[in-house]
């Protein structure tokens, strides 16, 4: 594949009909899970009046960045200082993932490395040249939520996963 390579995947919670879901070694390929949700009031407004405004349906996108600046982006990540400290801090919040009885199949090491990548290129983001506990943190959600599988007795539950994810 050329470089970058990049997949989206959507999901409609809704109605599968059409879609099949992926085998946990499969969804665990997925660096992090994002839910949308709904647009506040306002947010709405805003689609409304952009939409107007663009007079077409059709949204028009431009390219901002080349291929090659967008590797140079990625390699520059590896920069981004982490201390031993931090990479001990990720394996523990992924082992206790294991370790929960509230969880059947617990995070693989895949989710140590997502959270590695993630810190280093929010660290990025935020001007920084190393990574916080809290760069780990504002991912532990996104990273976890769908690679970790509940016992069945949770399973009823929508919001468990991210009850026990917040408890590591």
């Amino acid at each position: 594949m050329p470089q970058p390579f990049l997949v989206i995947a959507t999901q409609n919670p809704i109605e599968y009909e059409g879609t099949f879901p992926l085998p946990e070694a499969q969804l665990d390929r997925f660096i992090l899970k994002l839910t949308v949700g709904y647009p506040t009031l306002e947010e709405e407004k805003q689609i409304l009046n952009r939409r107007r405004e663009r007079k077409q349906e059709e949204v028009t996108l431009r390219q901002i960045a080349m291929p090659e600046q967008m590797l140079e982006m990625r390699a520059a990540l590896e920069t981004i200082h982490v201390d031993r400290d931090l990479e001990g801090y990720i394996a523990a919040l992924v082992h206790a993932s294991r370790a929960d009885r509230r969880v059947a199949v617990g995070a693989s090491p895949r989710a140590s490395l997502a959270f590695l990548k993630l810190a280093r290129a929010y660290a990025a983001l935020e001007g920084r040249s190393y990574i916080i506990p809290d760069d780990i943190k504002h991912f532990a959600v996104p990273v976890l939520t769908h690679r970790i599988i509940l016992q069945p007795e949770y399973w009823m539950s929508r919001q468990i996963t991210g009850e026990v994810i917040r408890t590591y």
